[in-house]
């Protein structure tokens, strides 16, 4: 079992460095907190209002991802812990919710943000590794 987060689920869906790495995933067991989808439909306005690709396409790749095999958990047993991960990381708690995702079912994350991942490797070292070719 692997938590992916939403900078993983973009790649499903928008052709970007790595996109295969993600796709690759995706035989894998997957789980993440249930914030991902806004996460991701986020990130799809953000390609829209960028004008990379159009309202048609974000709709259509969203409906992708909801249908994607991807177990979504309740994050609201999670915020306890993610309060304290991103305290403790001085990182946004919407990432820290992927990791106490993990934590809490003892697997780790994968993502494509950097910045989550080196935020965590100090403290997680293991639990947060960063999507690259195999």
């Amino acid at each position: 079992m692997i938590v992916v987060d939403a900078s993983v689920a973009l790649k499903w869906v928008l052709t970007e460095p790595d996109s295969d790495v993600a796709i690759a995933l995706r035989n894998e067991e997957l789980i993440a907190p249930d914030l991902w989808l806004a996460e991701a439909a986020n990130g799809l306005w953000r390609h829209v209002r960028l004008r990379e690709i159009s309202t048609a396409q974000a709709l259509q790749f969203l409906r992708d991802l909801i249908d994607a095999p991807v177990t979504s958990m309740p994050a609201e047993p999670h915020l306890p812990a993610a309060l304290h991960l991103a305290i403790e990381l001085r990182h946004p708690i919407y990432d820290c919710l992927y990791l106490a995702l993990a934590l809490h079912e003892g697997t780790h994350v994968v993502t494509a943000d950097r910045r989550f991942a080196t935020a965590a490797a100090g403290g997680y070292p293991g639990h947060v590794r960063l999507l690259a070719p195999v």
